[in-house]
């Protein structure tokens, strides 16, 4: 079967199929392209699916991440990010394999097709050329024809008849002979040019059109065959990855069966485990002792001292309440010991000590954390406690590793001075040395602070450490018992709520005894960079150009705590101030 013996007629049809061709493969090419997009376009949201998930760095969700649930929900997230790269790359290579190569082919497709056809045309338009030729020698001819008979009648007229003159008939005989001639000259020269044309006919259908409808024919078959290499490409870039994306789905499956409800469970215990110890029972009061004494048998002055002693001793027998725990409250019964106790905060040093730390539990509540942890529960300070020693001691190492490394340098410019100056190094090494000094000091600090934690945490295992801790309150009313005493968990006192009601109340009576603190002394001065509105508790507004004092660096938190007069301080942002650090303040740093 070719084309160029079957359809050898129809040139006008094959360069229209040809044409149709070439459109379904720049068809089948937008496909693929729009596929790509859709891939493309898939991976971007299956990343920022998983991006909008993704625990926020420093953050609380970060904390939860801890969880064996949590980590396989991670697990999936990362696995979905891994499935978007995945889809990336079907649309890289669909995009490099298939629509960069199809789009060359067609351009030289299109090439090809145009010079077959353009060789068609022209062989059309040879045979056209001859078959004008033979047309025009053809009439030529028989115009000749035609007038070769008419002169050779006009002749035999003139010859029959006798009143010609001899001279006319020869004449009309001369211009016969010459018609005769030209008429034989045309068909000579029409033989020829017909001759010419059937080999010229010859060859265009039965060598020149076949030869070039057999180029096309080919030529679409290579595009038919190119086609159909591509949608198996198609295919078989989509299963390449199968076997990755398959990974993805096991590594889902592998965090799914990884999850652990006994681990999740102790890690609750370990995040909010505080290490108090249950309270213990709560002692009966008996109310009914005053009524049963008789005026007989004590003064009524006595009776009442009795009775203020014994209710005092009621009210400081009262036993450690949670928050949880509700207690029957008779406004009658709190009136008396909750003036005795008002009675001994004013007059006990210790008690007002009390106050300070309320005062400090209040303003932890609002924002603010004390350095050594002390609004957290036991464990959970023990906890932070080490976590911070074991940072200041990789800190330590690492500033050690770096003296280390100074030193061995100093080593080796004393031994080559060519290579550098040993004196160069002398500065950076006391600063190293420096540094280290302080963060010994540092980790000494917490570490007193968490030994005395751990000293505190267990045990009480005893019937009276157990019980609500009033012999504890009554034999030794110390500054330490009486913050270990009425602290919960979360460092605000444990007393029913009408108690603490008037505490709140009290408090601004003993405002001047928290004044009386000595304030934290300058280290420095700042110049305010830009100006900061401090809408939050525990900020200070500050002004562009304002200077200000310096009373504590920043921890590395990005906050710095600043004093304007005696009465305003707060925290500013670090970056909104520059710093001067007075190199005679204790612990203030070198540089400025």
């Amino acid at each position: 079967m070719s084309w160029g013996t079957e359809l050898w007629d129809q040139f006008d049809n094959l360069e229209k199929h040809t044409q149709w061709g070439i459109d379904i493969l720049e068809k089948y090419i937008k496909f693929v392209k729009e596929r790509t997009e859709i891939e493309l376009s898939y991976a971007k949201q299956l990343r920022n699916l998983s991006k909008k998930y993704q625990p926020k760095k420093n953050s609380k969700e970060e904390e939860e991440y801890r969880y064996t649930a949590c980590k396989a929900f991670l697990a999936t997230l990362n696995e979905m990010n891994d499935y978007a790269g995945q889809h990336e790359v079907i649309a890289e290579n669909m995009t490099s394999q298939i629509i960069a190569e199809l789009v060359r082919y067609v351009q030289e497709l299109k090439q090809e097709r145009k010079s077959h056809f353009h060789d068609g045309r022209k062989a059309q338009q040879h045979i056209e050329t001859c078959w004008k030729q033979l047309e025009s020698s053809k009439r030529r001819f028989e115009r000749d024809c035609k007038e070769a008979d008419r002169a050779q009648q006009y002749f035999e007229k003139m010859d029959a008849d006798i009143n010609v003159t001899k001279a006319d008939v020869e004449k009309a005989r001369q211009q016969a002979q010459a018609r005769h001639q030209m008429a034989e000259e045309s068909k000579t020269d029409y033989s020829s040019i017909l001759q010419k044309f059937n080999h010229e006919q010859h060859e265009y259908y039965h060598t020149h059109i076949p030869n070039i409808f057999q180029k096309i024919q080919e030529m679409e078959e290579r595009r038919i065959v190119r086609m159909g290499e591509s949608v198996k490409t198609y295919a078989e870039l989509d299963r390449q990855v199968i076997p990755i994306i398959g990974k993805c789905l096991d590594g889902i499956v592998k965090a799914a069966e990884s999850i652990d409800p006994k681990n999740d469970s102790q890690l609750v215990v370990e995040a909010y485990k505080s290490g108090f110890e249950p309270p213990g029972d709560i002692e009966f009061e008996d109310y009914t002792q005053p009524m049963k004494r008789t005026v007989s048998d004590n003064s009524l002055s006595n009776s009442r001292g009795e009775g203020k002693s014994e209710l005092k001793f009621g009210g400081k027998s009262k036993g450690k309440l949670w928050p949880f725990i509700k207690k029957n409250k008779s406004p009658k019964q709190q009136k008396e010991p909750l003036s005795h106790r008002f009675n001994e905060f004013m007059t006990s040093k210790p008690k007002i000590h009390c106050f300070r730390s309320l005062k400090r539990g209040l303003s932890l509540k609002l924002g603010a954390t004390p350095e050594d942890f002390s609004n957290l529960p036991p464990e959970q300070r023990r906890k932070k406690l080490q976590q911070k020693v074991d940072e200041l001691n990789k800190e330590i190492q690492k500033e050690m590793d770096q003296r280390d490394a100074i030193t061995k340098m100093k080593d080796v410019y004393l031994k080559n001075p060519q290579m550098g100056d040993s004196a160069s190094l002398g500065h950076k090494l006391g600063e190293v040395s420096q540094n280290i000094e302080k963060l010994r000091l540092e980790t000494q600090k917490f570490e007193a602070w968490l030994a005395e934690v751990e000293g505190r945490l267990p045990a009480r295992s005893d019937q009276a450490r157990r019980q609500s801790g009033m012999y504890e309150a009554q034999n030794a009313p110390s500054v330490n018992n009486c913050a270990q005493d009425r602290e919960s968990p979360d460092g605000s006192y444990t007393e029913e709520q009408s108690q603490e009601s008037e505490v709140k109340v009290l408090a601004t009576d003993f405002d001047d005894e928290f004044d009386d603190e000595e304030p934290l002394p300058a280290i420095g001065t700042c110049k305010a960079l830009y100006t900061f509105e401090g809408q939050n508790e525990g900020t200070i507004s500050v002004v562009e150009g304002e200077t200000l004092f310096v009373i504590e660096e920043d921890k590395g938190d990005g906050w710095t705590r600043i004093r304007r007069n005696e009465d305003e301080e707060g925290y500013v942002p670090t970056s909104y101030v520059e710093v001067y650090l007075d190199k005679n303040a204790k612990g203030a740093k070198t540089y400025i």
